[in-house]
Parts: structure tokens; C-alpha cells; sequence
């Protein structure tokens, strides 16, 4: 299934309480609809998932399903450790009027791969939505292999899509081998975005599009419109953005980021911490130099 070409990981917008702002939300939502996003996904990693109560994500899903206003898919993170927990999560998902959901790998404990499977099946028989695997080993500790992603692809209709962040071109190079035609492989590495289109990818799972989603959109339309060298080189002035995005724990960077380009998300939850005054010189030397001008930011 196809989201798009870019899908924007979003940020949660916070208030100064630390509560999550709901009208922030809905002027996030707008702004990512205006630059560049085709598809967002809501309460993911980016989105601090782990800090966020069950009553927030049901929140957020209803939310942004509302406020996005059927303009572009709105995907619901449901991915957690429990399986218990990820089923009841897909099903908040499917009740907000949710398009799609993004299922991570379970986290900490380790599963086998028979374990990953099973988990993963009990979670679309849980939902009629499509759902999104999310295979993200720095995060979990656990690798989606291409053969149980095959399994997965065949035996459940509604498991459509891989998000992959193992950052390991020749895996995805065999889930794309092993997968059904219509079965879609997102980057979910910024800056590995147009040589995962090269192979076969269909577009990018994306943190640094809240602040380069149109640029990124440029790239990937001239690598799809026969344009490689020009797609080469919009990827050389933007890998610099993308590695500042992740210069300390996401989604602290992006949010200060969004906070120079005037778009308020507010600080990161415990226990992340917000950028020390040197990183968000570093955040705001890379944008001055790579995007505005002095007089942007």
C-alpha cells in the first residue's frame, strides 16, 4: 500500500505545562499539510510514544484525525512491548477514524522471530486497518528479518507496508525480493532516503521533513522523473539538515528546529532533555547555512 513519498513522523506538541497542546496540534497538522508531507504518522517515536498515557494516544488519534480533515492519511503508532497493550492501541486507532498503523518491533524483551510474528498476527486480526511494520533494531534490540517480513506480507491482508531503520540497504534489498508487488518498503533513515528509492523503495518514514519535507519531495520527484544528477545533488545539500536533526536524542532537534522556522511544539518529556545552548547553535548554524537566510530565523 502507498502512503505517499514522504510521511512525516510528527512530532507532540507540548505546552509549557508539558501537557500536550491541542491547538499546537492542529497548527502542526496544517504546516506539515503545506510542506510537503503526504501522509503523517501520530504518537511514533518521534512523537515521544513511550511517554504518552493510552488517553493521550487516543487523543492524538482523534485529534489529528480531525484536524488533518481527510486530506492526507493520518497513521496511528500502536506499537508497543504487549501484545495485549499494541491490540487494544490498534483498536483506539480504528475507533479515531485512523487510515493506517504503524507497528514497531516489541521492545526490551526480545521476542524470537516466531515471537515478532505472532505478535504482529494477533494485532491485524485486532484491526481491518492497514498496518505499517516498523523494524527499528537501534531502538529494540530486535531485527525484523526479510523472511518473517515475507511471512507477515502473505498471511495477513492488511499488513501492507514496512517502515525500515536498520539502515542496512542489502535487508531491505530482500524484503523487497521476498514481498508481495503491491507490498510497500519506506525508508526510515533520513538521509538514506534516495539510494533506498533506488532500489526499490517507495519513499521515506521521515523526521527532517517537518523542516525540509518540500525540499525532500524536489529530490525524490527528480529521482522518479529521470533527473539523477539533479536528485544527487539535492541529497548532498540536504544530508547536513538530516545528520543536525539527529545531533541529540529526536525528537529534541526537530522541535527546536520547528522553534526557529516559528512553529511552536514546545520541549521534550523526561527522559529526554532539551538542547544544551551548543547543540541548538549547532541546529541553527546548519539551517542558517543550508536553507534561510540571516533575517529567516
Amino acid at each position: 500500500m502507498n502512503f505517499g513519498q514522504v510521511v512525516t513522523a510528527m512530532v507532540t506538541p507540548f505546552d509549557d505545562n508539558g501537557y500536550v497542546d491541542v491547538q499546537g496540534l492542529r497548527t502542526l497538522v496544517n504546516y506539515l499539510i503545506d510542506n510537503g508531507s503526504d501522509a503523517i504518522v501520530v504518537a511514533g517515536t518521534t512523537g515521544e510514544a513511550p511517554t504518552l498515557t493510552h488517553e493521550e494516544k487516543a487523543a492524538l488519534f482523534k485529534n489529528t484525525v480531525e484536524f488533518a480533515g481527510g486530506r492526507i492519511p493520518v497513521i496511528a503508532g500502536a506499537g508497543t512491548n504487549s501484545t495485549h497493550a499494541a491490540c487494544e492501541l490498534v483498536q483506539l486507532a480504528e475507533q479515531a477514524g485512523a487510515d493506517a498503523v504503524m507497528l514497531s518491533t516489541p521492545y526490551y524483551n526480545k521476542p524470537s522471530q516466531e515471537g515478532m510474528y505472532q505478535h504482529f498476527m494477533a494485532c491485524a486480526g485486532a484491526t481491518n486497518l492497514p498496518i505499517m511494520l516498523y523494524n527499528v533494531p537501534g531502538r529494540t534490540g530486535v531485527h525484523l528479518t526479510a523472511e518473517t517480513t515475507s511471512r507477515l506480507a502473505y498471511d495477513a491482508d492488511n499488513i501492507v507496508s514496512l517502515k525500515d531503520a536498520s539502515g542496512d540497504l542489502d535487508h531491505m534489498t530482500a524484503v523487497l525480493s521476498s514481498v508481495p508487488a503491491s507490498f510497500t518498503v519506506y525508508s526510515g533513515d533520513d538521509s538514506l532516503t534516495l539510494p533506498a528509492l533506488s532500489i526499490g523503495a517507495s519513499g521515506i518514514v521521515s523526521v527532517s521533513s517537518h523542516i525540509i519535507g518540500t525540499e525532500m519531495q524536489a529530490m525524490i520527484n527528480a529521482h522518479f522523473s529521470g533527473q539523477p544528477r539533479y536528485a544527487a545533488s539535492l541529497h548532498r545539500d540536504l544530508v547536513p539538515v538530516m545528520d543536525a536533526m539527529f545531533c541529540a536524542p529526536s525528537p529534541a532537534p526537530v522541535k527546536a528546529a520547528l522553534e526557529l522556522t516559528h512553529v511552536h511544539a514546545g520541549s521534550v518529556r523526561l527522559p529526554l532533555q532539551p538542547l544544551s545552548e551548543t547543540e541548538q547553535h549547532f541546529v541553527f548554524q546548519t539551517l542558517k547555512r543550508s536553507l534561510f537566510s540571516s533575517s529567516a530565523v
